[in-house]
């Protein structure tokens, strides 16, 4: 059954009249009636009887008019799920990010997209850099939001974010907590926490640090997968916190973590949103994205 002709029906069986029914569709009564033929020869069966005052709906007719109203139905369903995956207020989106970032920008980003799209449903994977990007080029994630670490391949595109800043903290209790002015000698007997995702990547920069000022590597006491677990030990032990600026100040009331003032240094690794070269970016793909770059703009204008 042609869908047209199925609509064509329903109009005839709502007006009870072919000419009034070709007049509400603007077409010739002629069309109409063909259209009708054409439709109860895919039946089988009459759909509709002739009478002086216009048609009535055989009961074949009946049953069918009753499958038409479940048809528009699942038809404006449709109408509106193309429309909301079209403008990206729907689909499964795979996300991939830093364990910094991951605390960073994310939730912020999170919220807006599922307020903006809340048919949108999100899957996120928090691991080191490296981990992420080889998933999104293997497939199985759409974008990543991570910190650019040495990213060489060919095969992803990157969009700038903004510039995270690394600090180092400790709890409100620690010795140097209470110092204007911290060197990095001062560090070099202290022992450190730090995630087992960012081992490769924060806790790289930390010890490449130390050696540039021909000092001995970090301490590395504590690897977790946990950043909670981790600044909650940091800020009950004497142990020291390497991790991004925004995310020990969002905890450092509630902690009571202290950021150490390390006197010429200054960690700055820029944020950026990957994902594959010549891949299909999906509408909520998209839509995240221009939702990153405009929290990315609200976090740059933080003190």
């Amino acid at each position: 059954m042609d869908l047209r002709d199925i609509e064509y029906f329903a109009m005839v069986a709502e007006h009870g009249h072919v000419g009034r029914a070709a007049e509400a569709l603007g077409l010739g009564q002629p069309a109409l009636s063909m259209s009708l033929r054409r439709l109860e020869k895919s039946a089988q069966a009459k759909l509709v009887k002739r009478t002086p005052k216009g048609v009535e709906l055989t009961a074949v007719g009946a049953a069918l008019l009753s499958h038409v109203r479940r048809l528009r139905l699942a038809r404006d369903d449709l109408a509106r799920e193309v429309a909301d995956l079209a403008h990206g207020r729907a689909g499964h989106l795979r996300i991939g990010a830093g364990p910094a970032t991951a605390e960073g920008i994310l939730p912020e980003a999170c919220s807006a997209l599922l307020k903006d799209a809340p048919k949108v449903t999100l899957n996120i994977a928090v691991s080191n850099t490296h981990a992420v990007l080889r998933a999104l080029l293997n497939g199985e994630l759409d974008i990543v939001v991570s910190h650019i670490w040495q990213v060489t391949s060919q095969d992803l595109n990157h969009e700038p974010l903004w510039d995270d800043e690394f600090v180092v903290s400790a709890s409100i209790n620690h010795g140097l907590a209470k110092r204007k002015s911290v060197t990095l000698g001062d560090l070099v007997q202290e022992r450190w926490a730090i995630t087992a995702a960012g081992a490769q990547t924060s806790g790289q920069l930390l010890h490449r640090t130390f050696e540039n000022c021909g000092l001995p590597p970090p301490q590395i006491a504590l690897v977790s997968d946990s950043v909670m677990l981790r600044r909650r030990t940091v800020a009950s032990s004497s142990l020291l916190d390497f991790g991004s600026k925004r995310t020990v100040k969002a905890a450092a009331p509630h902690l009571r973590l202290a950021i150490l003032p390390v006197k010429d240094m200054k960690w700055i690794r820029p944020v950026g949103v990957f994902y594959r070269k010549d891949a299909y970016l999906s509408p909520a793909a998209k839509r995240f994205i221009e939702i990153l770059k405009a929290t990315a703009k609200e976090i740059a204008k933080e003190p």
